[in-house]
């Protein structure tokens, strides 16, 4: 009996002609290398998306490679997902310093960590001169995940003092000598030519955020929700997330003002970077109440299970940013079924469909690296008037957040992350 050849499609035989024996190996090597990941932000002290990202990415990446994590903070469990973790403590010595001061002194405690790897893989500018640094020193490539951008977030001076201006040369330090940057979205990848001119273009590739949509998904008890004082009945417009200038919340609180007293506002929350924001803040939440009642301030993290009841129920999920990446809690909220009202700025655009898994609202911006809205009483205005149309419409909110389940699904898987995030490593090794 013969046996029947069947003969290799176009594409695949084309890509097996350009794969040479020098390729074979590099194809292969990276699952036998050592990856030594660098990070503030680790289970369980995470405080933004960077955190999750890295959290994220290590469990998934735990079982390709050899993976080391070294991370900021207090001691933890040695194991991650079969990643190797190790802590690192701000220097006694550096106790009282200024904060990038003691991010620096920091990193320097990394780098002998490091001796061994491969490569080495930073995430923000806090880990990324311990990347920088045990390049040079171990001869190794040094990969920069790109979360948020120094030359972005001028308001940092508030808090840091002249700590920002040591900050913003580490970052740039790191990224025009990195052998690969990974940006989170396209329009991170083009903050980063404009505000890095001198970083080589061929050298920044998008890897987009992801979200684990089995631990994020839709939960429709309402215990947890009814125990924080929200009514599952009624309407509610949810925001989560730290409240720093770049997430908007005045412009929130501001256009809350605007929707109807009936819907209820959730807040959860973080702590305010600065005290002037804080008293801002404070200020525009007890105007509210007096005028309109119906907040419900939650100034604590939540446990998942809670903040996924929080997203389940929700008419419609709030991201009212001036300055997005990507937004990981975007695409949390789109995983619980939540349609969103999201400013069309940074990386947004490529999570959120709009008029599809909810509705994106113009916002055209300042160009001096602050993001101010360049008409804020229009952009609050379009901001109301997108969330009433929603609330008003809970039929097509529901729709939206349906659809927004399916691309959490479809498009932001971890797993297909992980492969992209290997293939910057093999690009560079």
């Amino acid at each position: 009996m013969t046996a029947t050849v069947h003969p290799l499609p176009l594409v695949l035989e084309y890509d097996l002609v350009r794969l040479t024996l020098e390729d074979w190996p590099r194809l292969h090597y990276v699952g036998n290398v050592r990856i030594d990941i660098v990070t503030k932000e680790f289970p369980p002290e995470i405080y933004g998306g960077a955190g999750v990202h890295v959290a994220e990415l290590a469990r998934v990446l735990a079982g390709r490679v050899d993976l080391g994590v070294h991370c900021f903070g207090a001691p933890r469990e040695a194991d991650y997902h079969g990643a190797r973790v190790s802590t690192y403590g701000v220097p006694q010595n550096l106790a009282d310093a200024n904060a990038a001061v003691q991010t620096l002194g920091t990193d320097l405690s990394i780098l002998q960590g490091i001796a061994g790897a491969d490569l080495v893989h930073s995430h923000t500018w806090y880990a990324n001169m311990a990347g920088h640094l045990a390049s040079l020193l171990h001869g190794i490539p040094h990969v920069l995940s790109a979360h948020s951008l120094e030359p972005l977030r001028p308001w940092k001076a508030e808090q840091l003092g002249g700590g920002y201006a040591l900050s913003s040369w580490v970052e740039k330090t790191a990224y025009e000598a990195a052998a690969a940057v990974i940006a989170v979205s396209d329009g991170m990848r083009q903050d980063i030519l404009r505000c890095y001119p001198d970083v080589d273009p061929a050298r920044v590739q998008v890897v987009h955020n992801g979200v684990d949509t089995e631990a994020w998904a839709p939960d429709r008890n309402d215990d947890a929700v009814r125990a924080l004082g929200i009514d599952p009945d009624r309407p509610s417009v949810v925001f989560v997330g730290r409240n720093t200038r770049q997430k908007g919340v005045p412009y929130l609180l501001r256009a809350a003002a605007k929707i109807p007293s009936d819907v209820q506002l959730v807040l959860c929350l973080g702590a305010a970077d600065t005290p002037e924001l804080a008293a801002e803040t404070a200020r525009l939440i007890d105007d509210l109440e007096a005028r309109r009642g119906s907040v419900i301030l939650i100034e604590r993290m939540l446990p998942r299970h809670e903040l996924i009841q929080i997203l389940s129920t929700a008419t419609v999920f709030a991201c009212p940013s001036i300055y997005e990446p990507l937004g990981i809690v975007n695409l949390e909220a789109m995983a619980c079924g939540a349609a969103v009202v999201a400013s069309a700025t940074g990386g947004i655009p490529e999570v959120v469909e709009d008029g599809v898994t909810g509705t994106l609202v113009p916002l055209e911006q300042v160009q001096d690296g602050t993001g101010t809205p360049l008409d804020p009483e229009g952009f609050v205005n379009d901001f109301a008037e997108a969330v009433n149309a929603l609330v008003a419409d809970p039929e097509r909110a529901r729709s939206m957040g349906k659809r927004g389940r399916t691309r959490a699904e479809e498009h932001f898987s971890w797993d297909s992350i992980a492969e992209s995030t290997l293939n910057v490593y093999r690009s560079v090794l």
